[in-house]
This record gives C-alpha cells, structure tokens and sequence, in this order.
C-alpha cells in the first residue's frame, strides 16, 4: 500500500481592524499582508496593516490578531508619520512595574486574551491625525505540532471592510520534499478562486491570494467584504529513513521522527466519566454522543471499561472486558442511560480505576494501559483539596499508566488536571462548550487511539551534544511526531542517532548519521525564514518543555526551571509566560499597553474581586471565552465600539426596536417566553410594501395580500420590486433593498433557538431614527473617561440625552460562523 503520511501546519492568524465612520470608513486598511514562511515545521508571520485616516479630525485605529495559542510573539512596532514606537520584551514583573506607574498616572493597559481553543487575540488602540497614516507590524513563531497525521495552516481572514491591497502569501521549504498540497477556504467564490496562484516544485511552494477590491465584494453593488472566514493550507511530505529525518543549520540540530505503517497496541482503557449535576443537560447529551461513537472506534483486541461518578463511583464492569461486538453493544446500552446529578468525588474515581488496572488480568503481554478523565468541576466530594489527590493520584499510578485529563468548560480547574495529568506521563484538553463538543471528545481519542511505539530514547553522543532537549519518550502515537533539537560541537563531522523503542512485536533499535557538512549544505542558498532558524527552533522548544515540566515540578525545582525559560526568553526575544511586551504610545494619549502571554489555566471563569488597582492589574490577564450572547449587537456610527444591548423581556416581550421614516424601514422585536432572548422579528418596508416575518421555526414574506414562506431547512431567494431577501440555509436571513440598510438575522441553535439581529450599511441610517435600537444610530456618544476615573473597563455613555455606565464584557457573536470567537463589547440595558 503506497505510503502517505499527512501533515497539516497550524498557523492560524486573524487580522481585524473595526471601521469607524465620520464619512464612510474614515478609518481605511488600504494595505493587508501576510506573510507566513515556513521552514521544516517552524514558521514565521509577519502581519502587516497599513492604515489611513481619511478623515478631518483625529479618529482611533484598532489593531487585533488572532494567533496560535502556541505561538510566541517576536516583535511588535508601529510606525506613525515616520516615527517608530517599537514593543520592548521585558521580565514579567519589570514589566508590571512599569505598567504599575502608568496606572498611577492615569492610563491603561491592553490585553492578549485566549479566544477560543486554538486561538489568541492581540489587541492595540492608537489614536492618528486627521490625514496621517500608521502601519502596524507584528511577527510571531511558532513550532507546529503534529496531530493526526497533518498540520493544519489556518488563516482565519476577518479585515471588516474592502483592502485595496490585500496579500497572503505562504512559503513552505521542506527538504524532504513536498508530496501534497492543497489550499481551502470557507468563502472561496469562482471570482476569488482567480485571485488564487501555487508554484510548487520537489522541496518548496508559494502559495499567494491577492483578491483585487472587486473580487472581495459581496456583489457588484454592495461594498461589503466577501473575506470573511477560513483560508486553509494543507501538505504532505515525503518519509524515506527510518530513524527519522536530521537537519543542522549553524551548529544546531532538529531531529524528526515519525514512524508509520507500524502495528498499534492494543490499548487497555478506562473511562472515567463525570455524571454530576453540572454535567446535566448538553453536557452529558454530548458526552453520551462521543462516548457512543468512541465504542464503535475500539479495535478488537483493546480491553476497556467505563466508570462514571457524582458523589459515588459506579463500576460498568468489575473488570476490563475485551471489545468484543456483544461487549461493546452491552457497553452502548449502558451510556445510553447515563444522566446526570449530585456531587464530584474525583479522587474516589481515579483511585478506583487505577486499582482496576492493578488488578486485570488476562491482558496483552504488550499492551499500553491509559485513564481518560472528563470533568466539568471542581472536586464537591469526598476528598477535595486538589494538591492532596494529585499526591494520591500519582503515588497509585506510579509510572504504571498514562492519564489524560479533559475539562469539559470553564468551571473546571484547568491548573489542576493539567498539573495531574502532565505527572502521568499524559497531557490535558479543554473540551469547549460548543455544539461541535462532542467531536472535539472524538478527536482527542483518535489522538491516543494508535499507539505504536512505547519506552522511546533517542540517543546522542553526550560529549558532542549540548543542550539536548527532551529525548525519552513514554508513548508514541501514530500521527504524531517526536521533536529532538540541540547544539552540536565545531568539531563533529558525523552525528549519530540510536533510537531504542518497544513496538507491539518486539523491542527495536535504529541507527542512523548525518554527515555534518551535507546537512547544512541543504540550505544554503535557499530562501527560507533566516539563517539562524533551528536555532530558534531549538530556544522555542526548550521554553516550551521547560515550562511543561515547571508545572509539575516541586517549589525549588520549578523556579529553577522558570529561571532558564525566562532567561532563553529574553535572549531570543520570545513574549511567553515569564515576559511581557511594553507597547509605547504618542505623548498625549494612553502611553503604555502591556501584552501578556496568556495560558489555558487563565482562561477560567472570572471571581469577583474589589475595585481599584488590583481590578486593573487582572485585565492584562487573559479574558475568559465568552459563555453567553448579548439580546442585540450594533457598532456605534462614528466611532470605533460596539454595544451588546439587553432589554427587559418581562416589561414588554414586544420590542419596538427601529424605525427611519427616510429610509421607509421599521423592525420589531418579540422575546421567547421562557428565554431572554428574540425569537421572532417584524421587518416592515414602505416601498415596496412588504412585511417579513422571521421566527426560529420559518421565514415568512407578506406583500398585497399574497404570503410566500420560505423554510430554514434550506437555501432560497425571493426578490419584490427590488428587495432581496436570501436564506442561507439554517443560518441566516438577510434582506437588502437598494440605497438602503441591509437587515441581516442569524439563526442561533444553541443553547436554545434564537435569532440575532444586526445591520449592514448603517451609514445610510438618516438622524431620524429611532426606536431602542435605532437611537444608537444617532444619539449615542461615549463621553469623556475622566468622570469615572479612567477605568480601562468602565465608561459613560450617552444616548438621547440620558447617561448610562457601561461595562466592557465579552460575549458571544451571532454574527459569526464560528460562535467561539467572542466580541469585546460595551454593555447597556435599557427598559422598552
């Protein structure tokens, strides 16, 4: 069977810059690039945004990112009018001091929050002179890792409005040569599929998307952004050695190793399953799903059992049983009734299944034992102090099995699974609450399911090598990859690799040498990142594992460790848990931003904390992801914000929401019973005469006495005199009308059906609009932050000559395809 070995390079990178309007997009991105080259696995972005301010007076400029959570960042500066205001990387807490005295003086900070479960959002504010112009350029690094056999280059494309020069080019070297690739995207059209080139040949690509302003229209007759989505990059490359494959560059190594085609173990697996009352609901619906489809995946010589828990352990089975047809459909009788309820007694579960493991027999000789934990809390039960049952935890594993640990939302400790599991030899996932959960359970286990290596030592002349990163191994897993990097000595001219590993039929041992000088030899002359990018490769891995191992690591040992991981940070200017980037400003405005590197254990659910300066110091931590949506999005006309509006349901379930009498358009709103949310809209025109109706069940059109309906269950288009009304088939609805603002709903199917409400070309609201939502077109102003003391988080906002507070939250956006990326929002409620 011809060999194929998929790998997918993650990169993921999200530009958006909001438009504010005093004339239509005042604010202009006449410039977009991104450039990502990629050089055997380490890549290396540079996003750079060229922006103008078109118009007469001063207006703010928003700059936001979203990259990989496993992405450092490199460099960061701004160029205003000529003069650069560069990022400084900086011990943590010289940082935060620093920080600290800017607070004393009045200003505030910025943030990188965690937006989701791959992804990081950068975030900066510059206010620029009528007529001036600022570019912005970041750079960011990251080791891609290997995961089901393909990495996966994601660029995630949101610029919000029309670039006249847009650019995305990706590099790719690969010495071993390229055997696949192929590009995706979620918004691709026959009109952008022209904008797309590839030049490939044995070892390299370019692949480059440069739509025209024509291209990324809409329609020919609306100036809004087709770009909006995914743009994807996915490759193969050739395996021909053994032992894996060996680069060297400047006197430093990378060693790749992954097998294929290698029988798997059979697996001996435990499942402990959390069945408390936080888990009721969606939750276990969706646990029950995964755990169904997992059954069937199990191979027939992997042993396996489930134990599931609340304030008491339950045993399926007093033993492992093989997966055997009969005992895997007893097993899915027995998920089917899993409910949920009561407390969390996590130690009394885990203690449990190790004992059962303890006890097994009659399984494979060779055969690779593991837990699978899913939690969504903390321990309630039995015993609770967390330091306490990772202690009992590990001394009851003792090396014997691996432990992965998944927490399932934001009420769990991530801090603690992870710390457990990482001291099990196994990892931890957050799993998100969204409605694609379950296959995020699924595609953890497809991680884990095939392992084909155990006891792996790859092995390196010790008084030739220095600085050798990780090199022994519990498992390996078909699909993944073992990453080893180092310097070598000016004097070797070969360097020789002994790999020693078990596989499922007998132990193995392979050798193989790299002639020095042939392997650096490779790259010259070649065009890839920069010369010294193993190098840099090497400093990143070793942060990375330095880090890891810190968390599990005992008090002294671990400010050892963060010792050497900062001092590698500051040497290769890496922003990573230890240092943070001060980001400098024109004299006159808010002079200082701090960027923190956020991690996943920062990304819980927020506890309340007093006013003052320690609330200022936690917003340059990480933002929790959004878990709620606002009633109503809208984004303030002249000016750079949007407000996440909520209405008291209980005063009036029918909202009238707004009206324009020059644009012959009004909109009305009805709130479900039993939810605080819009379940129905009343879209009413002038000319042409015609009523929408738009409730979660059907779209309904009413126009002289005749009603046409139009279901979500599929795609449709209806046109009356020129208005437009299009269903995209289970998603949304939008109407368009030309010279006038276009109305578009989502349709929102989690937690409980509802639909959100937003505009397009709202600069063709006239000043008489009104309505709860329509005063927000034309009486809504933020007024100055000195009357509330420069609260970063906290402002005064004026609409219709009445003041509200409102405070800066991160909700979900239902104008968004993928619901895991939160907006920063102002909120306001306002009473009908």
């Amino acid at each position: 069977m011809e060999e194929r070995t998929l790998l997918t390079l993650v990169f993921s990178s999200l530009v958006i810059l909001t438009e504010t309007i005093a004339q239509k997009h005042a604010i202009e991105i006449y410039s977009l690039h991104v450039d990502c080259k990629v050089t055997s696995r380490f890549a290396h972005t540079v996003i750079t945004s060229k922006i103008a301010n078109r118009a007469s007076e001063s207006r703010e400029a928003t700059f936001e990112v979203e990259l990989p959570k496993t992405a450092f960042i490199t460099n960061f500066s701004m160029s205003i009018d000529g003069k650069i205001y560069p990022g400084i990387i900086k011990e943590k807490a010289s940082a935060q001091k620093e920080y600290d005295t800017a607070i004393s003086r009045g200003q505030s900070a910025g943030l990188v929050k965690i937006t989701g479960r791959k992804l990081e959002q950068f975030h900066v504010s510059v206010s620029i002179a009528a007529t001036s112009k600022v570019t912005f350029e970041l750079m960011y690094e990251e080791l891609l890792k290997r995961q089901l056999g393909k990495f996966e280059l994601l660029i995630k494309v949101r610029p919000k409005q029309l670039v006249k020069h847009f650019q995305i080019d990706v590099h790719i070297f690969e010495p071993q040569g390229i055997r696949f690739l192929e590009t995706d995207s979620t918004f691709m059209t026959n009109e952008l599929t022209e904008a797309l080139t590839k030049v490939q040949n044995e070892t390299k690509t370019h692949i480059l998307f440069k739509p025209t302003v024509e291209q990324q229209k809409i329609n020919p007759e609306v100036n809004e952004t087709l770009l909006n989505g995914d743009f994807v990059v996915r490759y193969d490359v050739k395996r021909v050695a053994t032992a894996g494959d060996i680069q060297i560059v400047n006197g430093y190594f990378v060693h790749y190793f992954a097998p294929h085609e290698m029988p798997a173990f059979p697996k001996n697996v435990i499942f402990v399953i959390d069945r408390s009352g936080s888990m009721a609901g969606r939750k276990i619906e969706q646990t029950r799903a995964a755990l169904l489809k997992i059954l069937q995946d199990l191979h027939p010589e992997d042993h396996f059992s489930f134990i599931t828990f609340n304030s008491k352990v339950v045993e399926w089975k007093s033993s492992l049983l093989q997966a055997t047809a009969e005992n895997v459909a007893s097993a899915t009788g027995f998920m089917r009734t899993l409910s949920a309820s009561g407390g969390t007694d996590i130690n009394r579960a885990l203690l449990t299944a190790v004992s059962l493991l303890d006890k097994a027999e009659k399984l494979p000789e060779r055969s690779v034992s593991m837990i699978i934990l899913l939690t969504d809390g903390q321990p309630t039960s039995g015993e609770n102090n967390v330091e306490v049952i990772q202690e009992n935890i590990q001394n009851a594993i003792n090396g014997k099995y691996a432990l992965f640990c998944l927490g399932f939302g934001f009420d769990v400790s991530y801090k603690f699974l992870e710390k457990m599991a990482l001291s099990n030899g196994g990892i931890a996932r957050r799993i998100y609450e969204n409605s694609d959960a379950a296959l995020q359970l699924q595609g953890f286990y497809q991680e884990v399911a095939t392992p084909t290596l155990m006891k792996i030592e790859m092995q390196y002349p010790e008084n030739a090598v220095e600085g050798l990163t990780k090199n022994n191994f519990k498992l390996f897993f078909e699909g993944s990859e073992l990453i080893v990097s180092g310097k070598i000595s000016n004097e070797l001219d070969l360097l020789p690799v002994e790999i020693k590993a078990q596989s499922h039929a007998s132990d193995l041992t392979l050798k193989e040498e790299a002639n020095v000088k042939e392997k650096e030899q490779v790259f010259q002359n070649q065009s890839y990142i920069f010369g010294n990018f193993i190098e840099r490769l090497w400093a990143y891995l070793t942060i990375q594992q330095l880090l890891e191992k810190s968390i599990s690591a005992q008090e002294e040992d671990q400010k050892a460790l963060e010792a050497q991981a900062l001092e590698l940070s500051l040497q290769y200017s890496f922003v990573t848990p230890l240092t943070s980037m001060v980001v400098t400003k024109p004299t006159g405005q808010q002079q200082m931003e701090l960027v923190n590197k956020p991690t996943e254990a920062d990304n819980e659910k927020p506890s309340s904390f007093p006013v003052g300066v320690a609330r200022l110091r936690d917003i340059t931590r990480a933002q929790p992801l959004a878990n709620e949506y606002p009633q109503l999005l809208l984004q303030l006309p002249k000016q750079n914000e949007i407000i996440c509006l909520n209405t008291d349901g209980k005063a009036r379930p029918s909202v009238h929401l707004l009206s324009d009498v020059e644009q012959g358009l009004t909109v009305m709103g009805k709130l479900g019973d039993k939810r605080n949310h819009f379940v129905q809209f009343e879209i009413l025109y002038v000319n042409p005469p015609v009523r929408i109706h738009v409730s979660t069940e059907e779209i309904l059109l009413s126009h002289n006495n005749e009603s046409t309906r139009l279901p979500w269950t599929e795609s449709a288009t209806s046109s009356i005199h020129g208005l437009r009304v299009s269903v995209e088939k289970e998603r949304s609805v939008t109407a368009s009308l030309s010279d006038t603002v276009t109305v578009k709903i989502s349709f929102v199917k989690f937690p409980d059906d509802f639909l959100g409400l937003y505009f397009l070309n709202t600069d063709r609201f006239s000043d008489k609009v009104s309505g709860v939502l329509g005063q927000f077109y034309s009486k809504a102003q933020f007024e100055n932050n000195s009357k509330i003391n420069q609260r970063a988080d906290e402002r005064l906002l004026s609409v219709s000559g009445s003041e509200h507070r409102v405070t800066r939250q991160y909700k979900k956006d239902y104008r968004l395809e993928s619901t895991t990326d939160p907006v920063p929002c102002w909120s306001i409620h306002v009473t009908p």
